[in-house]
């Protein structure tokens, strides 16, 4: 990331933009709160102290939370559509780096991916909508909903969020936001573990602004990872079996200065043994010139 300081500089101010604004709307809902709540329970109108203060109360703690989760993953999405060059070069330079940037994606101008990031936010919000709205209305139901219901919520938020931040790198390649959701519900621990810390760190409101570029940024080195490009091509990581050995790797077979194969002679103490495919023998060490031949153990005289 330091690595890249103009590009997170630039992805600050879309952060701060959206802050503002998304500020401002959660303000004037807190205070707007006690009406709201008022208005949406009128079957409470009669009912005595302290049960009709206590039903509105956590109506309105609940509509707030609500909303405040809807904007974390909002906040994402409104961010990355306003600041869509600076997030899409900081994701390709961090592409670059970690192995080079994928081939045979689609080239669309700017307009055409304006418009597919606002199709696939909509698509996103409507999904999270579907676990949102339940869960409001279980979060009235007692000890569940003060305990149990908002680590789902952090959870569900934090899924939505790595689709949504995944979706610049993803774009870039070609695959559609229902591809996405598939590959994340094929890695929810991924997608969870990157997603559902930030969900809460988002809710810091200037965190969420100085976060911004680096989640960007996480988020196109777990896409390459989904895809299988951050990893070896035969799929292994280095120093499991059957990688060739590499020069100076130390404690293999191969390397000078190091004891050969289990078994050779001390004489061979020193000797270079090249390296064997895996599933077949080591080579045979290299051989000193043989002496005069010595006699059999069928010639020796007591035989």
């Amino acid at each position: 990331m330091l690595e890249h300081g103009r590009w997170f500089g630039f992805g600050l101010l879309p952060a701060l933009v959206t802050l503002v604004l998304y500020v401002a709307a959660l303000t004037t809902l807190g205070f707007w709160s006690d009406d709201l709540a008022e208005w949406a329970t009128p079957f409470a109108d009669d009912w005595g102290s302290p049960w009709q203060g206590v039903l509105r109360t956590v109506f309105a703690v609940l509509l707030w939370l609500a909303v405040a989760a809807l904007a974390v993953i909002t906040f994402a999405a409104v961010t990355l559509l306003v600041g869509e060059p600076f997030y899409e070069k900081l994701s390709e330079q961090v592409e670059a780096d970690a192995g080079g940037l994928p081939t045979g994606g689609p080239d669309h101008p700017l307009w055409r991916e304006l418009w597919i990031s606002l199709c696939d936010s909509l698509y996103v919000l409507g999904r999270t909508l579907l676990w949102t709205v339940p869960l409001f209305f279980l979060g009235f139901v007692p000890f569940i909903g003060q305990s149990v219901i908002p680590v789902i919520a952090i959870c569900v938020t934090g899924f939505f969020l790595t689709l949504e931040l995944a979706s610049v790198a993803m774009q870039r390649r070609g695959i559609d936001v229902r591809q996405r959701l598939r590959m994340l519900r094929q890695r929810k621990a991924l997608a969870l573990g990157f997603g559902a810390p930030l969900a809460l760190l988002f809710l810091v409101p200037f965190v969420a602004v100085l976060l911004m570029p680096g989640a960007v940024a996480g988020a196109a080195l777990l896409v390459r990872d989904l895809t299988g490009e951050g990893r070896r091509e035969d799929g292994q990581q280095p120093g499991q079996p059957g990688q060739p050995v590499q020069p100076g790797q130390p404690g293999r077979p191969g390397q000078p200065g190091q004891p050969g194969p289990l078994g050779a002679p001390q004489g061979m103490r020193g000797t270079t043994y090249p390296a064997a495919p895996h599933g077949q023998a080591p080579q045979p060490p290299q051989q000193f010139p043989a002496g005069p031949p010595g006699p059999s153990p069928q010639s020796h005289p007591y035989h």
